[in-house]
């Protein structure tokens, strides 16, 4: 990932002048990214990464490149149209590569975890920069899973699995889509305070309605 990240971050210098707060975003998540990524396959004693994993590598890459432009861009306008690009490229990578999964039989637990904390950081991100403009609210799209994790930490019942669910893998899919067309500013921004009011409001409810199942469950005798 070190020299994919390299790339596209030199790539990004030259396109609209990447300073060295966007630099220090980039390489940092790359690293983190990196270590987080070994102990993980490390743990599970896989040797390498299949060929899903590559993908949600590269689109791993994609995020950092994405956090390097929000980082780049604090207290000015940054690059709207490479911002989007790069984030829309991330995420329809998200659908590819749960298809080569399936498709190669290369399907794992750490593959859905990376390819989950991979999302999650995107939407964080992407949720800070239309923060910038929209308010503080924003941030409660991209606070959510990880506030969900933190109370994980101190409610056991939380950390049980959840059955497949397709209407919670639209709400995160529109999470994603919404911020990246409010990013791009292409609506009045009363719209798209209601768009993204909306996806807020769809994420509150597939959240709570999973707290809900898993506390029932959690409260049924063994």
């Amino acid at each position: 990932m070190g020299g994919g990240q390299l790339v596209l971050l030199a790539a990004l210098w030259a396109a609209v002048g990447l300073g060295p707060l966007g630099w220090l975003a980039g390489l940092v998540f790359a690293a983190v990214t990196w270590a987080l990524l070994n102990l993980a396959l490390r743990r599970s004693w896989a040797r390498a990464l299949g060929p899903a994993n590559r993908v949600t590598l590269a689109r791993a890459a994609l995020v950092g490149g994405v956090t390097a432009l929000v980082a780049n861009a604090m207290g000015r306008r940054p690059p709207v149209g490479v911002l989007v690009v790069v984030a829309s490229i991330a995420l329809i990578l998200d659908a590819v590569d749960g298809q080569v999964a399936r498709r190669t039989g290369s399907s794992s637990s750490v593959g859905a975890r990376f390819d989950m904390e991979v999302d999650a950081f995107l939407i964080l991100v992407l949720s800070v920069h239309v923060a910038l403009s929209l308010g503080a609210w924003v941030l409660t799209i991209g606070a959510m899973r990880y506030a969900f994790v933190a109370a994980a930490r101190v409610l056991p019942w939380l950390r049980a699995p959840l059955p497949p669910s397709f209407a919670r893998k639209v709400v995160a899919a529109v999470q994603g889509v919404v911020l990246v067309v409010a990013a791009a500013g292409i609506l009045p921004r009363a719209e798209t305070t209601v768009l993204v009011g909306l996806a807020l409001a769809a994420l509150l409810w597939s959240f709570g309605r999973d707290v809900g199942r898993l506390r029932r469950a959690g409260a049924r005798p063994g």
